[in-house]
């Protein structure tokens, strides 16, 4: 079971010492959401303090990857739960998406009373006033409620639930942040944000023709179709910049062959173009993963699991997703707010244990707005009720409407010419290297000297004698391999009784006492599978 650092120690003294039904924790981005959420569910079983736990996560790829986090800790939570099947008796909870929420609230509510809800990213609640009210009816009974965020801020006045405002503002119980963290040492790693300027010409939406560089002072719609037309895949601002990451990239794996580079995309569209670069100019074959591609959750997942350079995706791995061995990202997205662009930046800081100093290095365009979140990414953020309508986040969102209009009507908006620029105002090499030993002094400041243990905290004490031991093979994947092994001895006997599928389970289910399937338990799994065989052979 993974041991605790100092800040998840305080965050759970604090949650466990508070008596509120709602407790908001917010820490940075790879320092230990889970564990942490994960411990203090599990104290709470243990402690007969909650009966069941519910988890909420923005998307269906992140159900898989707390219910593997969740066996660390001797957890069962079911992923693939269904709004009307009932839950078995040897699993402790299920996984759900806040869409998922939305659509059966009343299904969720049934398991979460008395029950202990841990809300990932909680911030997604407040998508729209139905979601909002969603999650509040269906963790209403719920005994605790854990809502933990990297994040914890909208681009919009909606507020979140179960969050707590003290006028506009929201208030965490427990904040951990990007600079507390690098001060601690080992818990995540230092971002540098490589920025190239560039020079473009476009016509705007209404057909005048444009020239500017980033360093012209640009506002609203103009500032937005400069950047478009930099991450245009016809101009050269793009690949250079590709060009540039990718021999940073290569640098880096040097040292660390396992390192891993992220593009972030604009469209499915934009991802292709980027892919076809990366491979007809680098030689480079890309893992791409976009939300129209079935098998995307598997590709992030194997891509995770690989030693491959390049990751293109659009918003799949933008947040809360955990693929450690990134350490080189290109923001080539369009999205110009600080909360994607912290989620984004994000995927980076995981720091890994045994690898030594471990910079990254997001590249990105020298648009005024995109810098600006770069030099604030130590600075904490909470939400506010206010309406930023004067800020250049209401702009593109208003321009990000605009955009979905023109999907119908005519667009005469057109990149025309890009090339990036070096800081000294020449054509950029994109052979140069971001010089990675000139950070080591800046690294020294808060790297464990050589051979100083990582700052890592005992765990926590349990409530009970040690933790589980972890199984050669997950409960979960001894669970699949026991519903595959139990639907082919049902494909069998209906081949051999010419009964229907539904006939041959019902006499299944009642010769072991079993009512559904859904309710089964790995045991019943077991024994009907046995009883399958013994019906097979005539027994």
């Amino acid at each position: 079971m993974p041991a605790l650092r100092r800040w998840q120690k305080e965050a759970l003294a604090g949650f466990e010492a508070s008596k509120a039904s709602s407790y908001l924790a917010v820490a940075t981005p790879g320092a230990g959401k889970t564990t942490f959420a994960l411990m203090a569910a599990r104290r709470a079983l243990l402690a007969r303090q909650a009966a069941r736990i519910i988890v909420v996560v923005p998307t269906a790829h992140l159900k898989t990857q707390w219910a593997d986090a969740a066996e660390s800790f001797g957890l069962l939570l079911e992923p693939e739960w269904k709004s009307r099947a009932a839950l078995p008796a040897d699993v402790h909870g299920v996984i759900v998406t806040y869409q998922q929420v939305a659509a059966s609230a009343a299904a969720v509510a049934r398991v979460a009373q008395g029950g202990f809800g841990i809300l990932d990213e909680i911030h997604h609640a407040g998508e729209s006033r139905a979601w909002g009210d969603a999650i509040r009816e269906a963790l209403a009974p719920a005994v605790r409620r854990l809502c933990i965020s990297g994040t914890p801020f909208r681009s919009d006045d909606a507020a979140i639930p179960f969050v707590q405002y003290i006028g506009e503002e929201a208030r965490p119980d427990f904040e951990y942040g990007y600079g507390d963290a690098l001060g601690d040492r080992a818990v995540v790693r230092p971002v540098f944000f490589p920025r190239t300027n560039g020079q473009m010409e476009w016509r705007s939406k209404d057909g005048r023709e444009y020239a500017a560089s980033f360093d012209d002072p640009l506002r609203g719609a103009l500032a937005s179709q400069r950047l478009r037309t930099a991450l245009a895949v016809e101009g050269e601002w793009l690949p250079a910049v590709l060009s540039q990451a990718h021999r940073q990239l290569l640098h880096l794996r040097e040292r660390d062959p396992d390192a891993g580079g992220l593009v972030i995309a604009t469209s499915q569209a934009h991802a292709r173009g980027i892919a076809a670069i990366l491979r007809g100019r680098l030689g480079v074959r890309p893992v791409v993963a976009t939300s129209d591609d079935p098998l995307a959750s598997r590709r992030i997942a194997g891509f995770r699991d690989s030693r491959e350079p390049w990751l293109v995706a659009v918003r799949m791995v933008s947040e809360g997703v955990d693929i450690p061995r990134l350490r080189v990202g290109v923001y080539a997205t369009t999205t110009t707010t600080d909360l994607f662009f912290r989620q984004a930046v994000g995927r980076l800081v995981r720091f890994v244990k045994g690898k030594g100093r471990q910079s990254a290095y997001m590249f990105i365009p020298e648009d005024a707005r995109i810098c600006s979140f770069a030099l604030d990414i130590k600075r904490p953020r909470r939400h506010s009720l206010r309406p930023p309508e004067d800020s250049d986040e209401a702009i593109d969102r208003e321009e990000a409407g605009e955009e979905e209009q023109e999907q119908e009507q005519l667009d005469l908006f057109a990149a025309i010419a890009s090339r990036a620029l070096g800081s000294d105002g020449e054509e950029l090499r994109p052979d140069d290297i971001w010089d990675a030993e000139a950070d080591i002094e800046a690294e020294e400041a808060w790297m464990p000297e050589a051979g100083e243990p990582p700052d890592l905290a005992e765990p926590v004490p349990l409530p009970v004698s040690a933790a589980p031991a972890a199984p050669k093979q997950s409960a979960r994947q001894r669970r699949r391999e026991l519903r595959e092994l139990n639907q082919a001895r049902v494909e069998t006997l209906v081949r051999i009784t010419r009964l229907s599928h539904a006939q041959v389970n019902k006499r299944l289910n009642a010769r072991i006492g079993l009512k559904r399937i859904s309710e089964a338990t790995e045991q019943h799994l077991q024994a009907r599978a046995e009883a399958a065989r013994r019906w097979i052979q005539g027994d």
